[in-house]
């Protein structure tokens, strides 16, 4: 039987500046692979071959002249990265990077469960989904650690992105199965190696710990609702309170024949007992 890779190891980066994409990229390869100095020298190699691209082209001059004159069309300057820098970088690993929309992706939209990993973005935010050692796994680097996704969930989950207006992309090939780099390096100050139980225990305690800040938010932003809950909850309790002496009542009457009995039982026997004694 086949070994998991990385020894059964989860590799997440989490956010560090804008550099998600740079977290998306290595949470596919499962390893820090690339660093945002890598990334920003293959979208200044593609920026150079689309100039020289238009240069040679039959573009107009006022239209060349435009492009020209942008810094880039591959990295914005709050660092985010387009679509081409992530598929150059896959390609490193011989990985491909299809729009999920592709009929080529159709049996994917069918059952994305077959699939090793996908591709998300919106806005200036990248992130992975990606399937570890049979397992489904969302590496958002937003997320204190990955999120384990089942396999059901996987499904609606993509579905629900596509309807929010995500940019979903399939990601297909040979993914490394260990990461080359000894462990004492393989770091890059954002990236860390969690087991499926650490991971688990850390959503765990990032949402019971985001539980009570929403509460209180909630108190503060619609303090209606929250008190209409409050009372709700109050009338509940009541309730339960109502129910437990209306029982201790009941238990009560049910035995007051036997303690009446037993009170008039007493006295004729202390009673007997007295004239006993004066005869």
């Amino acid at each position: 039987m086949e070994g998991a890779s990385n020894g059964g190891m989860l590799y997440h980066e989490v956010q560090e500046s804008k550099l998600c994409a740079v977290h998306c990229v290595n949470t596919v390869l499962q390893g820090p692979f690339f660093s945002e100095f890598d990334l920003a020298a293959l979208a200044s190699d593609l920026d150079t071959k689309e100039r020289q691209m238009m240069l040679e082209g039959t573009a107009t001059a006022s239209s060349a002249g435009d492009f020209l004159s942008e810094e880039s069309h591959n990295v914005s300057l709050g660092g985010d990265f387009s679509i081409q820098v992530l598929q150059k970088a896959l390609e490193v690993w011989d990985l491909q990077v299809i729009p999920f929309d592709c009929p080529v992706a159709e049996p994917a939209q069918i059952d994305p469960e077959l699939e090793n990993a996908f591709i998300c973005h919106l806005h200036d935010h990248w992130f992975c989904i990606r399937k570890v050692n049979g397992e489904w796994y969302n590496f958002d680097s937003l997320y204190a650690a990955p999120q384990h996704l089942s396999k059901f969930y996987l499904s609606a989950y993509l579905d629900s992105l596509k309807r929010s207006g995500w940019s979903i992309f399939l990601v297909r090939g040979n993914f490394p199965k260990e990461c080359p780099i000894a462990s004492s390096e393989a770091s890059n100050g954002y990236g860390q190696w969690l087991s499926p139980e650490d991971a688990e225990r850390i959503t765990k305690s990032c949402n019971l710990t985001q539980a009570l800040p929403q509460r209180n938010n909630m108190a503060q932003q619609h303090p209606e609702r929250f008190l209409s809950l409050e009372t709700d909850m109050q009338m509940l309790s009541d309730m339960e309170d109502d129910d437990l002496k209306a029982a201790i009542a009941a238990s009560l009457m049910d035995s007051s024949p036997a303690t009446a009995t037993a009170e008039a039982n007493t006295p004729k026997t202390e009673n007997k007992d007295s004239q006993e004694k004066t005869a």
